[in-house]
């Protein structure tokens, strides 16, 4: 089905510029890329797909028989996303908060052209009926000249909740946790731009020029774009063993060594942050538990504390073991929406959020990745990311953090400017 050529390049930065530039003339694009980060479970440094043989999309009615039929039928690379929404595919929910960006709630494509990036070796999978197209668009690209980044017209942000009716919402929040109808919930918020124009590309390449993440990615669907600077994975399926990496406790960076340090020790410590992260991981041991073999969820790091460009954040990794029965669609169904995004009882936190939130999700917290041909797939959690619809000329990007007993509202305000400094330097310059 599939033909493929490796080769090695000297300037694998450039190259992977170049590779990006040369994928814009496709409708279909999604780019992955771990920015060099150290990470012992990832198979590939970067990958490549674009230019659909075939896809589906679908709204989130039955979303998840259908992509089991899909990939299963398929048998060969698909690459796409999950939207936060699908979550009433799964339980009694309603998504009908405003939606400027209007990303169907599912879409996968099998890619002709695929690109996998190891150190600097590059192997092109074609399909058969594209194969003989390999060695010229290596070519091309090798030879694509670098776009000299212009500086793009400053984005007039707007918030969709202003502070003090933020401050408000977290209090309705708080008295739901105070009342034990939830232990925690995950409460966003977004900030956009109407009427407005942007190069998704060059956008993409300044984010990620700032914050260089772990999950990088660019994906296109026709008209909307997703540019993210996601720190997190998801979910990440290798054989019969499952990994998920959940992100809950955030800290700023300081310039200074001396205090840098100092606060991601004081993250590591804080009792808050580490309550948030130890909820989360019982809530995806919970969810894993589902599909896992008996006795074989384990929790193999727990609130660890990280350093990216922006901000220290706190990560703890489940695994699990799966039979070889199992469909790998439903280890994702059983674990959708990922906790970190959601809350304890996760059914009650979502309907909580629903309540409370002004927009609706889509994109934003859901995921973006790939199943591979033999069943495997990893996923981000679609964070620190830009959101654009180019027909609407509407520009979206949310944050937000976890509310539990412990939550000062003004603290968590702040937490979310931390977060959304990086969307918000690229856009307003």
């Amino acid at each position: 089905m599939r033909k493929s050529q490796t080769y090695q390049v000297e300037n694998l930065e450039a190259f992977k510029i170049q590779v990006l530039q040369w994928s814009q003339q496709f409708r279909e694009v999604v780019w992955m890329d771990s920015n060099h980060y150290e990470q012992k479970y990832s198979n590939f440094d970067a990958i490549l797909a674009v230019d659909a043989f075939t896809s589906i999309q679908t709204n989130y009615v039955e979303a998840f028989e259908k992509l089991k039929d899909y990939q299963s039928t398929t048998t060969d690379w698909i690459f796409g996303y999950l939207t936060y929404d699908l979550k009433n595919a799964i339980e009694n929910l309603e998504s009908n908060n405003f939606d400027g960006l209007q990303f169907p709630d599912l879409f996968f494509f099998q890619p002709q052209k695929l690109f996998l990036i190891k150190g600097n070796t590059i192997t092109l999978s074609y399909l058969n009926i594209v194969a003989d197209e390999m060695v010229l668009d290596f070519e091309t690209i090798s030879n694509i000249e670098l776009i000299e980044q212009s500086k793009p017209d400053t984005v007039k942000i707007k918030l969709r909740i202003h502070r003090d009716e933020y401050l408000e919402k977290l209090n309705a929040m708080l008295a739901h946790i105070h009342r034990g109808n939830i232990y925690e919930a995950n409460f966003c918020q977004e900030f956009y731009a109407e009427n407005t124009k942007i190069n998704p590309l060059e956008t993409y390449l300044s984010l990620n020029t700032i914050s260089k993440p772990p999950f990088a990615t660019f994906l296109k669907l026709d008209d909307k774009y997703a540019l993210s600077a996601s720190p997190e994975r998801y979910l990440k399926k290798t054989g019969n063993s499952i990994i998920s990496q959940p992100i809950k406790g955030t800290a700023k960076r300081s310039d200074n060594l001396e205090e840098d340090n100092k606060l991601k020790e004081e993250l590591f410590q804080d009792e808050k942050e580490r309550s948030e992260n130890i909820m989360i991981v019982d809530l995806v041991r919970n969810d894993l538990s589902k599909t896992a073999l008996k006795g074989s969820v384990q929790v193999s790091e727990l609130c660890q504390a990280y350093t990216f460009k922006q901000v220290h954040q706190m990560i703890s990794t489940i695994t699990s073991e799966i039979s070889k029965d199992t469909h790998p669609v439903d280890v994702i169904k059983t674990t959708f929406p990922m906790g970190s995004m959601t809350g304890a009882p996760k059914v009650s936190a979502m309907k909580i959020i629903e309540e409370l939130e002004e927009t609706k999700r889509g994109l934003y917290s859901g995921a973006i990745g790939y199943f591979s041909p033999q069943g495997d797939f990893d996923f981000n959690v679609v964070i620190r990311s830009i959101l654009y619809n180019d027909t609407n000329k509407y520009v979206s990007y949310s944050v937000g953090g976890a509310i539990t007993a412990k939550s000062d509202p003004l603290s968590e305000y702040e937490e979310c400017l931390v977060k959304a400094r990086a969307m918000r330097e690229v856009l307003e310059n």
